[in-house]
């Protein structure tokens, strides 16, 4: 069993080897978002397949789980988040803003500047996960279009 084991991780790292080599070249720039690791960056290629088949930043939210829905109770407008779409993407997204929140200034002062304005935890993260679907969208945008451009240059 223990030999077993062994032989297992042997795989795994070089799984990971073959997978970290190929995320780095078509992704340079969602690798350069600060919270997206090899597995998540993997995950987000392989569940948005093609980022050319959105035809905006706000059509990608919808099937990422992070378009906000609006909810009215106790008459306060409010937004929640979508329970559709593609719940992998979803877990992609709140995973990176988890991590940003703990440790990127910039989220860390978005998430203090929503709770200052009465927003409760959960809806800064909402909102913080909408604004990294932009951002992991344009990223996956930049790298489809360096790919092309780069087969494009190589086919010449």
């Amino acid at each position: 069993m223990v030999s077993r084991c062994a032989e297992l991780t042997e795989e795994i790292r070089n799984v990971e080897g073959e997978l970290d080599a190929l995320v780095t070249l078509m992704t340079p720039a969602l690798l350069a978002v600060h919270g997206v690791g090899l597995l998540t960056a993997a995950k987000l290629i392989g569940e948005t397949a093609d980022v050319h088949r959105f035809k905006s930043k706000d059509a990608y939210a919808r099937p990422g789980g992070t378009a906000p829905l609006p909810v009215w109770s106790r008459n306060r407008n409010r937004h929640r988040l979508s329970r559709t779409g593609n719940r992998q993407i979803n877990a992609c997204l709140h995973r990176i803003a988890i991590t940003q929140a703990r440790s990127h200034e910039g989220a860390r002062a978005l998430l203090q500047r929503r709770r200052e304005n009465g927003d409760s935890k959960s809806e800064s993260i909402r909102i913080l996960k909408r604004r990294l679907s932009d951002v992991v969208f344009r990223a996956l945008l930049l790298d489809a279009v360096a790919e092309s451009a780069a087969t494009e240059l190589s086919a010449a």
